[in-house]
C-alpha cells in the first residue's frame, strides 16, 4: 500500500479522497492556493503545501509545482480527483517520469479517450454504437465540416474534441448559422482546453444522458457498477443524478453495461472511468464520450452498490486485482444526488460569493453530505460554485425522493445564495417524480417560480433571533453555574 498520497485538487473531492486515505492508513498531502489557505482539505490533511496565487493556471494547473511538492513531501502517489489535471495525459506522464504513481488511467488511455473524435473511432471499431457524425481521427477544417454537415443532417452538434462539460459545444439547426457557431465553438474550446479542434455529431432529440461507472485493474479485469441517470442538466451542466435510471429495463441495462465494458476494453482501461451514452425515446443508445476520471456523481453508485470507488482506485493503482466480479455487483435500492451550488436561481443562476455565516447540513436515515465548506468559509470567484453534494438513499425511488425533499428542507445556509430553492421546486414537479424527463427538461419544460417577496428578509430575521436566543441560553447557563460555585461541566452532570 502507498505510504503517502498527494491530492492534486481542492474542495469537497479533496476532502473525500483524504478521508478514504485515512481509512486505509495512508498519509495525505494537501496543496492550496492563497485563497484556500484555510480550506477544509488543508485542515484535514497530514501535510499541506502552498502552490501559488488563486487563479488555477498559476496553482492547481501547475504540473511542475505539484511534482515538486510530491518530491518534497515524499508522496509516492498522486490522486487528481476530477477537474483541473484529472484528464491530462501530460500530467499522468509527468508523474510516471518522476517515479510517482498516478491514481488513474495510463497516459495512453487518457489520450485516446480524451480526444472525443479519436474515442468515437476507437469504440466504433470495437462494435460500440456511436451517434452519427464526422468519423475518423483527423482534425477537420471549417470547410470540411461545412461540406459534411448536410450529409449528417440537421439539427446537429459542434463538439470540442479535447474536452467535455459542454465547453466548445454548439447546437446547429441550419447551414447558414453554422460558420459563426464554428468560430465561437473553436474559441471556447481553445480557451478551455488549449485545443480548438471540433467535430460534428447528430443531435439526438428528446434523449436521456445515461452513464456507466467502470472499474478496471492491471490484470485485464474490467467491470461496470451499473448506470447513473444524468439527464437533468442546465446549459449542459448536471444538476441532479440518480442510480439506477428510471428509464432502463434489466435487459437494456445488461446490454448497455456490456457495451460500456467493451468500450473500456478497447483502450485496455485501468482504474475508474465513466462511459457516457445518449438514450433515445425508442430505446436506442449511442456512445457519447468517456470520462477518464472519477465523476462528481460517484456517491450515488457507491450507495446502491456498496463499493467505495475511491478506495478501489487506490487499490487498483497499487497493483491489486479487483475484489469484485461482474456477478458480485447488485443494485440495492435507489440513490439521488443534488449539487448544491453557490448561485442565485432567481437571477439566472448568477454565481454568489461571500462568507458563509451559518450552515446546517441535513442528517437522518439515508442522507449523506459531501462538502468542503464550514461556517466562516469564504466562497470566492476563482473556482466552481459547488458547496456540497447532497445524497439521499431509499429502498425505492419514491422513498429516495421523499428523503431528498426532507433533506432539502433541512438544509440551511446563510451568507451566500444557493440553488436549494430550485431543487425544492424540481422535486415537487410531477413529471420529475414520474421519471418523465430528458436532457432538455430543465431548460424547456420546467418553470422556476419566483421567490416570495420578502422571504429573504424574513429568513434573515428568524435566523438572527434564533442565534440571539441560543447565545442568551448559553450565557444564562454559564452564569447559573458560576453562581453556584461549580464549573459548567459539573453543573451539566449534576442536572443529569
Amino acid at each position: 500500500m502507498f505510504r503517502k498520497v498527494l491530492i492534486a485538487n481542492r474542495g469537497e473531492i479533496a476532502v473525500r479522497i483524504i478521508r478514504a486515505c485515512q481509512e486505509l492508513g495512508i498519509g495525505t498531502v494537501a496543496v492550496y492556493s492563497d485563497v484556500d489557505r484555510n480550506a477544509l482539505h488543508v485542515r484535514l490533511a497530514d501535510e499541506a503545501y502552498h502552490i501559488g496565487p488563486p487563479p488555477s493556471r498559476d496553482s492547481y494547473l501547475r504540473i511542475d509545482k505539484l511534482i515538486d511538492v510530491a518530491r518534497k513531501s515524499g508522496a509516492d502517489a498522486i490522486h487528481p480527483g476530477y477537474g483541473f489535471l484529472a484528464e491530462r495525459e501530460d500530467f499522468a506522464q509527468a508523474c510516471a517520469d518522476a517515479g510517482i504513481v498516478f491514481i488513474g488511467p495510463s497516459p495512453t488511455s487518457i489520450a485516446k479517450m480524451g480526444d472525443k473524435a479519436v474515442a468515437r473511432a476507437t469504440v466504433q471499431k470495437a462494435g460500440v454504437p456511436v451517434v452519427p457524425g464526422t468519423e475518423g481521427e483527423a482534425d477537420l477544417s471549417d470547410d470540411d465540416l461545412l461540406r459534411l454537415a448536410p450529409k449528417i443532417g440537421f439539427p446537429l452538434l459542434i463538439k470540442a474534441s479535447a474536452g467535455g462539460g459542454g465547453k466548445g459545444q454548439r447546437e446547429v439547426h441550419s447551414l447558414e448559422e453554422m460558420p459563426a457557431l464554428l468560430k465561437s465553438a473553436r474559441r471556447e474550446a481553445e480557451s478551455a482546453f488549449g485545443d480548438g479542434s471540433v467535430y460534428l455529431e447528430k443531435l439526438v432529440e428528446n434523449a436521456r444522458h445515461i452513464e456507466f461507472q467502470i472499474l478496471g485493474d492491471h490484470h485485464g479485469n474490467i467491470i461496470h457498477l451499473g448506470e447513473r441517470e444524468c439527464s437533468l442538466q442546465r446549459r449542459r451542466q448536471k444538476l441532479v443524478e440518480e442510480a439506477p435510471s428510471p428509464a432502463l429495463t434489466p435487459e437494456l441495462r445488461a446490454k448497455m453495461g456490456e457495451m460500456a465494458v467493451r468500450a473500456a476494453q478497447a483502450v485496455n482501461y485501468v482504474n475508474a472511468g465513466t462511459i457516457e451514452f445518449l438514450l433515445d425515446k425508442n430505446g436506442n443508445f449511442y456512445f457519447m464520450e468517456m470520462n477518464t476520471r472519477l465523476q462528481v456523481e460517484h456517491p450515488v453508485t457507491e450507495r446502491v452498490t456498496g463499493v467505495d470507488i475511491v478506495k478501489e482506485q487506490i487499490r487498483i493503482a497499487r497493483g491489486r486485482k479487483l475484489r469484485y466480479r461482474q456477478e458480485d455487483i447488485q443494485i440495492n435500492g435507489w440513490a439521488i444526488e443534488c449539487r448544491i451550488n453557490a448561485e442565485d436561481p432567481f437571477a439566472n443562476f448568477m454565481p454568489s460569493t461571500g462568507k458563509i455565516t451559518r450552515i446546517h447540513f441535513p442528517t437522518g436515515p439515508g442522507v449523506r453530505v459531501e462538502s468542503g465548506v464550514y461556517e466562516g468559509y469564504e466562497i470566492t470567484p476563482y473556482y466552481d460554485s459547488l458547496i456540497a453534494k447532497l445524497i439521499a438513499w431509499g429502498d425505492t425511488r419514491a422513498e429516495a425522493l421523499l428523503r431528498m425533499r426532507r433533506a432539502l428542507n433541512e438544509f440551511r445556509i446563510m451568507g451566500v445564495k444557493t440553488n436549494v430553492p430550485f431543487h425544492q421546486q424540481l422535486f415537487r414537479s410531477t413529471r420529475f417524480q414520474a421519471g418523465q424527463f430528458d436532457t432538455r427538461f430543465v431548460e424547456d419544460r420546467f418553470m422556476l417560480e419566483e421567490e416570495d417577496p420578502g422571504y429573504s428578509e424574513v429568513a434573515a430575521l428568524v435566523a438572527t433571533m434564533i442565534a440571539h436566543q441560543q447565545g442568551r441560553q448559553a450565557a444564562e447557563h454559564i452564569e447559573r453555574a458560576e453562581v453556584g460555585g461549580i464549573s459548567p461541566w459539573r453543573w451539566g452532570l449534576r442536572r443529569w
